[in-house]
């Protein structure tokens, strides 16, 4: 394990965090109609997928429970040839994976 990898887990749990925030009393219609909520929840997620790029291969293997490869793949899914944003995936991983990966990532890294 490296040291940098808590940093980027860290660093996930705290931008997972941020965008179950921005969404809070926020329905699916407040979503569609917020073209900068939209923006800055898909930048969100790219965030979370590159910090989990750059955690170590040992660091993965310690810590099973979480979906890396899925988690690392999500740029793609969500952004494809930078043209076009899938909007319904970012609201789908912001509501349903999100709160359970800030869970698993508070086991690693508490909170400060």
């Amino acid at each position: 394990m490296r040291k940098d990898d808590l940093v980027y887990a860290g660093h996930m749990s705290d931008m997972a965090r941020k965008a179950i925030e921005k969404l809070s009393g926020k329905s699916r219609s407040d979503f569609d109609g917020d073209e900068n909520l939209q923006m800055a929840l898909a930048h969100i997620v790219q965030i979370i997928g590159e910090a989990a790029r750059h955690v170590s291969p040992e660091f993965q293997h310690l810590h099973p429970d979480i979906p890396w490869h899925n988690i690392i793949g999500m740029r793609h899914k969500v952004v494809h040839d930078d043209l076009h944003v899938e909007y319904d995936i970012v609201w789908d991983v912001v509501v349903a994976d999100l709160p359970s990966l800030v869970i698993e990532l508070t086991r690693i890294v508490p909170p400060q």
